[in-house]
């Protein structure tokens, strides 16, 4: 890491005008977002924007005293955070689930808490699952408080990052993978009653929204959780334990 790097709470930070344009043009796949202060402008600024936007890489404009909070020293309006992890290509992931003890991705559609998502997958991967498949915008970042909330799991688990969720899951509907989304919709089948065969892409959605409808197109089966009490519903880290020890109880019987 060069001067110009720092880690602010477990998270790599590359400020500057420069350092951040050649960030993009020489490794893209490292950056998790950029951070662009408000009213910045220059050659550099406007390479930068143009950059983001062919390559799918996410940026946020934001005041001053908010980039100050990211990163105190000197950033000439510009700042990226790097992702706190490789990714893995889909098709690799997809090509070595059906070697995993359960042969089960778990897709997060726009799942905004890292301590859920660091649960989801300290659970995925104690159980033997293959994965994650997180959609490359308006998901957690996978920093420190994911880590932290995965004991570890997430350094372990392979995870791939996609443009479009939509279309990676047609991806795996291709490869032969069922698609499974938990869902409290009328179409959903009581999960201990459905048949759950395996490699197999469980799909948990927005903890206050669920699963987006043009998702949820692509599943195969929806899955309910019985619930012996009335009650609004779990957080997406418990439905998706409960899930998983159910798809984990079968694959041993």
């Amino acid at each position: 890491m060069t001067n110009r790097d720092k880690k602010t709470d477990d998270q790599a930070i590359v400020p500057g005008r420069k350092p951040v344009l050649e960030l993009i043009d020489a490794s893209p796949e490292k950056i998790d977002t950029v951070f662009l202060q408000q009213g910045a402008h220059g050659k550099e600024i406007a390479a930068i924007v143009e950059r983001c936007k062919a390559g799918h890489i996410r940026f946020r404009n934001m005041p001053r005293h908010e980039l100050d909070k990211i990163y105190p020293g000197n950033t000439q309006g510009v700042v990226a955070r790097l992702a706190s992890q490789g990714f893995m290509d889909l098709e690799t992931l997809l090509d070595q689930t059906v070697d995993a003890p359960l042969p089960v991705l778990v897709a997060l559609d726009q799942v905004q808490d890292p301590g859920n998502v660091g649960t989801l997958a300290r659970t995925l991967y104690a159980l033997g699952g293959a994965g994650l498949i997180v959609p490359k915008d308006r998901t957690a970042y996978l920093g420190g408080a994911a880590q932290k909330a995965s004991a570890g799991a997430l350094a372990k688990l392979p995870v791939s990052k996609v443009v479009n969720l939509a279309r990676a899951l047609d991806q795996c509907l291709d490869r032969g993978f069922d698609v499974v989304a938990t869902t409290l919709g009328p179409k959903a089948t009581n999960m201990y009653e459905a048949r759950l065969s395996t490699p197999t892409v469980l799909v948990l959605g927005n903890e206050e929204k669920g699963v987006r409808p043009n998702v949820l197109k692509r599943a195969t089966q929806e899955l309910t959780i019985p619930l012996a009490r009335p009650f609004d519903s779990l957080n997406v880290a418990q439905a998706g334990a409960i899930v998983l020890a159910e798809y984990a109880r079968r694959q041993r019987d």
